[in-house]
C-alpha cells in the first residue's frame, strides 16, 4: 500500500471522518483489520481561521507547504487536505511539496460526472462560495456549473455556522433546517444536485435529507484516498 499524508485539523471533527472512512474501507477490502499507512499533521484551526479573516492566504499556503514537506519527509507519497477551503492555495502548495496532492475537486467532479449532472448547488465556507476555486475547478476540468446561495447574508450565516458550531462539534436541529431550506432554494434555481462543499456539512446533512443527489465531499475525497493507497488511482499532474 502507498503511504498518504493527511493535513487535518480544519476541523478535527471532519478529519475524524476522513480517518474513519479510509480505515474502514481498507479493512473492508482486506476483510480483516488491515490498516493503511497514514501520517497525520494536525493544523491549528484557530490560527488558520484568523489568517483567512485577514486575507493572508500566502501565509496559509506557507503553513500548508511546511506541513506537507514534513509529511513528505516522513514518507508520504501523496498529500490530502482534509477540507475544501485549503484548496484555495492548492496550486501554490503543490508547487512546493514535491509530491501529488489529491484534489477534492477531482473526487467531487468525477462523482458528479458519473451521476450525469451538469449543474449543481455548492455550499461551503464563505471563501469556497465566493472565491470560486472549487466552482472553477469543476467547470474547467469537468464541465460542471455551480450555483451558490445568492444572498450575501446567507453566505455569511453559513460561515458563522461552520466556524462557531459545526467546526466545534455543535450540531443544532435549527441549523440543519436552515441549511436544508437554502439547499431547496438552490434546487428551485436549477441545481440538480448539491455539493456539500464544506467537510463539516455532512455531519448534519445526509442523502436522505434532500430530494436529489447529495455529494458528500468528505466521503468522496476519502474514497479517492483509498483508491490511491491501493494503487487504483493516480493523481493528475496539474500545472
Amino acid at each position: 500500500m502507498k503511504t498518504l499524508g493527511l493535513l487535518g485539523g480544519t476541523s478535527w471533527h471532519s478529519t475524524v471522518e476522513y480517518y474513519r472512512y479510509i480505515n474502514q474501507a481498507v479493512n473492508d477490502v482486506y476483510g480483516n483489520n488491515t490498516n493503511p499507512p497514514l501520517i497525520l499533521y494536525n493544523l491549528d484551526q484557530h490560527r488558520i481561521n484568523t489568517l483567512q479573516e485577514q486575507d493572508r492566504w500566502d501565509e496559509i499556503g506557507g503553513i500548508l507547504s511546511e506541513a506537507g514537506l514534513k509529511l513528505h519527509g516522513a514518507g508520504a507519497q501523496a498529500l490530502l487536505f482534509c477540507a475544501n477551503t485549503p484548496h484555495k492555495v492548492y496550486l501554490a502548495v503543490s508547487r512546493r511539496v514535491g509530491i501529488p496532492i489529491l484534489h477534492i475537486g477531482d473526487a467531487t467532479g468525477l462523482a458528479i460526472q458519473k451521476a450525469g449532472l451538469k449543474t449543481v448547488g455548492l455550499i461551503g465556507t464563505i471563501y469556497t462560495m465566493e472565491d470560486g476555486f472549487i466552482a472553477q475547478w469543476l467547470k474547467e476540468h469537468y464541465g460542471i456549473e455551480c450555483i451558490v446561495p445568492a444572498s450575501p447574508e446567507v453566505r455569511r450565516e453559513f460561515q458563522r455556522m461552520i466556524q462557531t458550531e459545526l467546526a466545534m462539534g455543535i450540531l443544532k436541529p435549527e441549523t440543519k433546517r436552515y441549511v436544508l431550506a437554502e439547499i431547496e432554494r438552490l434546487r428551485k434555481r436549477g441545481a440538480r444536485g448539491i455539493v456539500l462543499g464544506c467537510t463539516e456539512f455532512p455531519l448534519i446533512i445526509k442523502q436522505a435529507d434532500v430530494p436529489f443527489p447529495a455529494f458528500d465531499t468528505t466521503y468522496l475525497h476519502s474514497r479517492m484516498a483509498v483508491d490511491f493507497i491501493l494503487g487504483r488511482y493516480a493523481p493528475h499532474s496539474r500545472p
